[in-house]
């Protein structure tokens, strides 16, 4: 869609009282976007190579297309009145005044507010900003030609970081409808704010539009947080406690441990670039693999039957326990940024060093042999599915399903690929049964939908092992997910701009082509093949 003036609108009425609305004259004030133009475009050159594709481009579009003068009044009894004599009807268009309003929440923080805002020219200021991607022109256009219009030195924004949408289930949250949950909801559901945390950044919409499920989140929590990364910081520092008096004991380094440091320390680089460049969810991937990696390492070794073997076997028990013991001490400073009450949780129980919270490039030993950790608890609990059908219900909203149609939900204990391939049969054999009883479509059509959910989340799987036995290429990727944000968000503003068929269409089929090449990277079916639909 795009942007139009009420005056443009077909036939209009009042969605109330149903009345044709009348245009009347009114006198507004506007910020003269064309007269700073020149400067913000200097501006945009100098900094937006830090910005996230969409902000990029969305802002360069804008400045391409030619700015024009902007109303920041309104004629409304709500909103922040305009202090001049003969607007005092009047209020400011909340997108001019809005972020007037970080300036002002810093100075109720702080009487040294302007350390930060209107800083001595020989200090440097790094600002960043994060928001969908509908409010990119208010944060990278008019907020800071307001800014430079007044001209006394007040710090601009570094880093425009921008996600595409975030919808919920199957359609979008919508807090007017109940549609969805929100802050004060997810406190009141009983699951931790830091596993709401781990799914939204996990699920983060960096790259493409993206969706919160409750099942999903179900899924990740048992499989990531429970099975994976908890699991394995429990029984590290488990066997310290019942095998060596909860000291860290004495590491004897082979390849094997050398090796897991390599693999560990390629995902602690990647990790860093990550966060450097607000890939988020890129970060969090990083953490889950650190972990799967010591997971891997520790059941090869198996230091709870190396203890009981010979003094060679307890050497291997000793250096696998104090090895895993500072990746769990590595994953702590990792998840701080993520999970910061888990990771206050974790140091507690690692006993950790208060100066340990520093991260570089390299992985080196944080806990030395002796250090005594406190008292291991897990982590995370499951959540069932008995919970997952409650919140879907809960927060349907108006699109509730009707409460004659039950729909049973996919297992989300389901965490191997073989107990995944099982499923999928099952309940294609119980739709093929329901259908073949003559059983009524209300009936068997909840079931369908479950199926096709099971076989996604099998695909799903398959990929999964599929990355984890053959490392992609991950600069490529991550080159080409990039290129093909700038290449859609180019067709979007032709589109938008009205213009012709063939001028749009070619690089239509160069998106397609780049997306074909991404998926074909990554070993996921081919997204430009259309499947057929049954009539």
């Amino acid at each position: 869609g795009q942007l139009i003036n009420a005056t443009e609108l077909i036939k209009p009425r009042c969605k109330v009282c149903s009345k044709t609305p009348v245009v009347q004259q009114s006198q507004q004030i506007f910020l003269d976007l064309p007269k700073i133009a020149p400067r913000l475009q200097t501006w945009v050159n100098q900094t937006s190579s830090g910005w996230t594709q969409n902000a990029e481009m969305i802002t360069k579009s804008w400045l391409k297309e030619g700015l024009k003068p902007r109303c920041i009044t309104r004629d409304l009894k709500w909103g922040i009145p305009v202090p001049l004599a003969g607007f005092e009807q009047k209020v400011f268009y909340v997108w001019f005044d809005a972020p007037i309003g970080y300036i002002s929440m810093t100075k109720c923080y702080t009487d040294q507010w302007k350390q930060w805002w209107q800083p001595n020219p020989q200090v440097e200021v790094e600002y960043s900003m994060f928001m969908a991607k509908d409010n990119v022109p208010f944060h990278s256009i008019m907020f800071p030609a307001t800014l430079m219009s007044v001209d006394r030195g007040y710090t601009n924004v570094r880093h425009v970081c921008a996600t595409e949408y975030l919808n919920y289930e199957d359609g979008k949250f919508s807090k007017s409808r109940g549609v969805g949950v929100f802050g004060n909801d997810a406190r009141d559901t009983g699951i931790p704010a830091d596993v709401f945390r781990f799914y939204l950044l996990y699920v983060r919409p960096e790259s493409q539009d993206s969706s919160f499920s409750w099942l999903d989140l179900a899924t990740k929590n048992n499989s990531e947080l429970l099975n994976n990364l908890g699991n394995f910081v429990n029984r590290a520092l488990t066997f310290c406690e019942k095998f060596f008096e909860s000291k860290v004991p004495e590491m004897v380094m082979t390849d094997e441990e050398w090796t897991l440091l390599a693999l560990v320390t390629r995902e602690v680089r990647a990790y860093n670039r990550a966060m450097d460049r607000t890939r988020f969810r890129e970060g969090m991937m990083s953490i889950m693999t650190v972990a799967r990696l010591a997971n891997q390492y520790m059941q090869v070794c198996e230091p709870w039957q190396a203890i009981k073997g010979s003094e060679q076997d307890k050497v291997r028990a000793r250096t696998c326990v104090g090895v895993s013991s500072n990746i769990a001490c590595l994953l702590t400073v990792l998840l701080k940024p993520y999970m910061p009450q888990t990771a206050e949780v974790m140091a507690a129980q690692i006993n950790a060093p208060k100066d340990m919270f520093v991260l570089s490039d390299h992985v080196y030993q944080i806990l030395a042999p002796g250090h005594r950790i406190g008292k291991p608890v897990p982590l995370f609990a499951k959540i069932e599915p008995s919970t997952v059908d409650k919140l879907k219900k809960r927060f349907a909203g108006r699109q509730q399903t009707p409460p004659s149609v039950k729909i049973p939900a996919v297992d989300p204990t389901i965490d191997s690929l073989d107990k995944m391939e099982a499923a999928v049969k099952k309940q294609a054999d119980l739709v093929r049964t329901m259908k073949e009883g003559g059983a009524a479509k209300d009936e068997w059509q909840p079931h369908v939908a479950v199926l096709l959910e099971m076989k996604k989340q099998l695909e799903g799987m398959k990929l999964a092992t599929l990355k984890e036995t053959v490392p992609p290429p991950n600069g490529k990727i991550q080159t080409l997910e990039e290129e093909i944000a700038t290449q859609g968000e180019k067709v979007r503003v032709l589109k938008q701009g009205g213009k012709p068929k063939s001028e749009w269409q070619p690089e239509v089929d160069k998106l397609l082509a780049m997306k074909k090449e991404l998926a074909a990277l990554k070993g996921e079916p081919d997204p430009t093949i259309k499947k057929k639909s049954k009539k």
